[in-house]
């Protein structure tokens, strides 16, 4: 497909550097430490580390796919692209546009509601006041359109800019948190449990794979990158990499710097992240930790709107589910602003609906479990696509590989399938252990999650397939590196 040039994203406009933290930015690294490893250590307990390490590892299975991929598209589309692309038919584009469609209406809560659940945990004062929460979700709902709205070059800059210094911040800050452990340091965090404790671990390991969520998002500007087919990819193994090197070391320091005798507690604490860095790194490094976890969701709410925005541009200009309007661009800042207020503006009032109704720390955890339901789905939709395409296309050339291209997507997938079915099991069995208004609303959130995949995704997809087939042939076909060499 031929991308009409007075409405194209800027070509050669960001760099490797810019890819690596549109990524990173989306892992959000600093929020994780302060608030997401609360999930991982009420299940893993002393073990966190460990659990960490495995879901990194597993979530490296995951990147497989769109690393691959990258290295014979640059479209904006992303994972949809990569599906569309994937058979003649492209019957797997509209099934994994709709799946992503999915993550973009909730996943947003991490940043619009997130940074009030992480300001109300620092002080029970500022919580009480009612709705004070909005004012911050209109605030950051503003700065997430503003930024992307106005530049790719500027919204990547911000985020490469104050995300190597959070990276920095965090990597530095757990060393320093290690050595001042002294004799306290210990192996335990690093062995696998045992007996009972076993099943806790496994849970908190997929727990933990969802906080990694992101760090191939890098594709969505893939049409906006110099040598795309090459940073791309190396784009997606820093930030991996740099995901890892963040995490893996902090999570032992607060582990460790917690106390192993009292692990049990850390969950129920408002702030264990922050309490940590205090007590080994003074009013210094809590202050800066705030910072930059403030900072943290702000570049999330930035890199998921540079994301979201594309797809659905690349998805318009395919004529997939959105209408032509979705896919124009800015004359001037050449990004799709169109989408970003349409997005924007359904997120932000299905985000103010349910944090009337649950406040916004709980309203956050409802609609972030859809999140996780819906992006493993585009993962495991992604990953047949690969095997599709190395079996439609790459084996023709000699390019296919069995392992990159079959047994690894194939091991991702069971491991996205296991953490759907717990991910909704543990939900529908809360509520039933305790049928309260507050279990109700996972378990709901959960069934809507499930629903959205097998019927609305598959239904789209059907229509498209006998209604508009010829839309299908043509989805997710376009290529910037193709379009630069044939302009120029």
């Amino acid at each position: 497909m031929e991308s009409n040039s007075e409405n194209s994203l800027k070509k050669n406009e960001v760099g490797t550097m810019q890819g690596i933290f549109q990524s990173l930015s989306y892992v959000g690294p600093a929020a994780d430490v302060a608030i997401l490893l609360l999930g991982t250590v009420e299940f893993a307990l002393v073990a966190s580390p460990l659990a960490i390490i495995v879901a990194w590892l597993s979530y490296g299975l995951f990147m497989i796919m769109p690393y691959e991929f990258s290295k014979y598209k640059a479209n904006a589309g992303s994972y949809y692209a990569y599906a569309a692309g994937s058979t003649k038919n492209g019957v797997f584009g509209p099934m994994a546009l709709f799946s992503w469609m999915g993550e973009n209406f909730t996943g947003q809560a991490f940043g619009i509601l997130g940074l009030s659940a992480f300001v109300f945990a620092i002080s029970t004062y500022i919580s009480k006041i009612p709705y004070l929460w909005v004012v911050f979700a209109v605030i950051i709902t503003l700065y997430m359109f503003i930024l992307p709205y106005l530049g790719i070059k500027i919204s990547t800059n911000y985020m490469a800019i104050t995300g190597l210094m959070e990276v920095l911040l965090l990597i530095v800050g757990s060393f320093f948190i290690i050595i001042r452990l002294g004799s306290a340091n210990s192996l335990r965090p690093f062995y696998l449990p045992t007996g009972g404790a076993l099943g806790g671990f496994f849970f908190g390991v997929i727990f933990s794979i969802v906080d990694f969520t992101g760090l191939g998002t890098v594709t969505t500007i893939s049409e906006e990158m110099k040598n795309s087919k090459r940073n791309v990819k190396k784009s997606i193994l820093i930030a991996w990499l740099l995901a890892g090197l963040a995490l893996i070391p902090a999570t032992y320091a607060l582990v460790v710097g917690w106390g192993l005798p009292s692990i049990a507690s850390f969950a129920v604490s408002p702030d264990p992240g922050l309490l940590v860095f205090y007590k080994f790194m003074g009013p210094v490094g809590f202050v800066l930790l705030i910072i930059f976890t403030v900072n943290s969701y702000f570049s999330y709410a930035v890199s998921k709107t540079n994301a979201v925005s594309r797809i659905w541009y690349s998805a318009a200009r395919d004529k997939v589910i959105f209408p032509k309007y979705i896919g124009q661009l800015h004359k001037v800042h050449k990004t799709p602003g169109n989408a970003m207020l349409v997005w924007l503006a359904i997120s932000f009032v299905l985000d103010l609906i349910m944090g009337v109704i649950f406040g916004p720390v709980n309203a956050a955890l409802i609609l972030l479990t859809m999140t996780g339901i819906c992006i493993v789905t585009v993962h495991i939709i992604g990953n047949t696509s690969l095997t599709f395409f190395s079996h439609n296309t790459l084996k023709k050339t000699g390019e296919s590989n069995l392992l990159y291209h079959y047994i690894a997507p194939t091991i991702a997938s069971i491991v996205g399938l296991v953490i759907i079915y717990f991910t909704i099991e543990t939900n529908v069995v809360d509520y039933i252990a305790a049928p309260t208004m507050l279990n109700l609303a996972f378990f709901i959130i959960s069934i809507i999650g499930f629903l959205w995949i097998v019927v609305g995704a598959v239904a789209v997809t059907l229509y498209y397939k006998f209604r508009h087939p010829e839309t299908l042939e043509n989805a997710g076909n376009y290529d910037a590196e193709v379009d630069i060499e044939e302009n120029s």
